[in-house]
């Protein structure tokens, strides 16, 4: 059973369950990985977080019975899951831009969300530069915002947070405190990863072990870790494509790799290679597949 064959059957599952209380647990044991793995490759290669997947999924398809069925908006709501026609009517209209009594009217406008699906696509013909390490614990200091965990929304309000610190004078800090030169470059660590959300730091390593954290600044631990590591290669300034390698990374690397994501920190590391250049890796908490599931899926196929 090869990837793209589990992923359409956790869509299959997911559809299957839209009246129900759908457990992550087993949607992400459909596709033959852990919750936290599943949740985060999902979110990047559809840009919209799984949660929100199935509220859409959910609110078209009570659009379709309102519109076509004599159905009460009380019945609608409890079939799919809202605990009142109150928060009901608030996601629908949130949605749909309409209070659910009004999806009858004529000529009124609905939005139907699809069944998502994935299909083969011919990739690969640039080639993804990595590399596995170990990494020892670690303490980061910095200072941190909520961001969004549907991809395209996370790289704007991510530069929003840069240029704010930046503004502030909290990179400047950032960098006396870490004993950095001008050139010296501050990095992000993404964590606490929610479904929806997750929190993004900027900071870098605290220089000694030990040392308390500065004022006005978070501490956050970093166990030791194996990492696959990737690199941006060298760019100019502001010319990182950052972006594109995370897509490809959650795209292309881990839905074929022999390894899964571990719930733990994740880094956007940033590096001065002089000349007026400058390299940005990605680093990605992994282990390798356990074996035994590895023959279990090889029996299965």
């Amino acid at each position: 059973m090869d990837w793209l064959e589990r992923m359409n059957n956790a869509m299959d599952f997911i559809e299957a369950h839209l009246l129900e209380s759908i457990d992550y647990d087993q949607v992400a044991t459909t596709a033959c990985c852990s919750t936290y793995h599943f949740q985060r490759m999902f979110s990047f290669i559809t840009d919209v977080p799984l949660s929100e997947y199935i509220r859409r999924r959910r609110l078209t398809l009570a659009a379709f019975e309102l519109q076509n069925r004599e159905v009460r908006v009380i019945d609608i709501a409890l079939k799919y899951g809202y605990e009142s026609p109150e928060a009901f009517s608030r996601a629908f209209k949130k949605m749909h831009g309409v209070m659910p009594v009004s999806a009858r009217d004529k000529g009124v406008s609905l939005k139907a969300y699809p069944r998502m699906s994935f299909y083969f696509s011919i990739k690969g013909d640039t080639e993804i530069n990595y590399r596995i390490e170990k990494k020892e614990a670690f303490t980061m200091f910095g200072v941190s915002k909520e961001i969004s965990a549907a991809a395209e929304q996370a790289f704007v309000e991510i530069p929003e947070f840069w240029n704010s610190c930046i503004a502030d004078g909290i990179i400047h800090r950032i960098r006396a405190i870490a004993g950095l030169s001008k050139e010296g470059q501050v990095h992000a660590v993404l964590y606490n990863h929610a479904g929806h959300v997750f929190s993004y730091m900027i900071g870098y390593h605290l220089p000694q072990t030990g040392l308390p954290v500065p004022d006005g600044f978070e501490q956050l631990l970093i166990p030791a870790q194996t990492y696959a590591i990737f690199s941006t290669g060298l760019y100019p300034d502001g010319q990182s494509r950052i972006h594109e390698l995370w897509k490809r990374i959650w795209g292309e690397w881990i839905p074929t790799s022999d390894y899964e994501c571990v719930n733990s920190p994740e880094f956007e590391m940033t590096y001065y290679r002089g000349n007026g250049m400058y390299e940005m890796e990605v680093w990605i908490p992994v282990e390798k597949i356990p074996a035994s599931r590895t023959k279990k899926q090889f029996q299965e196929e």
